[in-house]
């Protein structure tokens, strides 16, 4: 299981890049909306106080250090932890402004819209949909990142295998690696033993030389038996 907590850093490249802005987005809105005549109260740039604090730049940065965390992590609880810290900075934008009453830390005003569309897509883009919209991206990397896939779970084994000894070709009662890459050279039988084995383009073996016919007794010239003579009679 040690093996399977590296994971690449692909993985949550894009959660992490789309939490990193809305972060930016989230901490920035209420400072710099009003070069835009879009954002909140009071119509004036960079206002600081205790409910931005709070309620904007705390949320930020939990968004925006998550998604950095998603983007560059290369360990899995890492990166968990990472996506974690969106989900809660993403769920801080859309409940703070409401959950804060109760110990009233002021507000970040009101929006500054002259109408109630655009009052609403100032809150939204602010507050409840980006909040929401963070919670979202923080999850898929949740989901991500609690998946183990297929080539993770080989690329762990053989990083364990080669880690005990078992595949590496090093290690007591294997066999050495002796490839192409390996530094070394079997000797020349042993190497074409094994190719004469296992290679199915490796020639068959020669037949074996044919056993030689005995030999038939040829008789001199003059030296002829006579048909129907045995023993010691012998026609000259």
């Amino acid at each position: 299981m040690t093996g399977t907590m590296r994971i690449p850093r692909s993985r949550g490249a894009l959660s992490g890049v789309l939490l990193l802005l809305l972060g930016l987005w989230g901490g920035l809105l209420p400072f710099v909306g009003p070069y835009f005549d879009f954002g909140f109260s009071p119509d004036d740039t960079w206002v600081y106080d205790t409910a931005r604090l709070e309620l904007v730049i705390a949320p930020a940065i939990a968004v925006g250090l998550g998604g950095l965390i998603v983007l560059s992590a290369s360990n899995r609880a890492f990166a968990i932890f990472g996506a974690w810290l969106a989900v809660l900075g993403g769920a801080w934008f859309a409940v703070g402004p409401i959950v804060a009453v109760l110990w009233d830390p002021g507000t970040v005003g009101t929006p500054l819209g002259d109408n109630e569309n655009r009052q609403v897509a100032e809150q939204l883009a602010g507050f409840t949909g980006l909040g929401v919209v963070a919670v979202f991206f923080a999850a898929l990397a949740l989901g991500r990142f609690a998946v183990v896939g297929v080539k993770e779970a080989h690329l762990a084994e053989e990083r364990m295998g080669h880690g005990d000894g078992t595949t590496s070709g090093t290690g007591r009662g294997t066999e050495p690696d002796h490839g192409p890459d390996s530094g070394t050279t079997q000797p020349l039988a042993r190497t074409f033993g094994r190719f004469s084995r296992h290679s199915p383009t490796a020639s068959p073996p020669p037949p074996p030389p044919p056993e030689p016919m005995p030999a038939r007794h040829v008789p001199a010239p003059g030296d002829e038996r006579v048909a129907g003579q045995t023993g010691e009679d012998w026609h000259r």
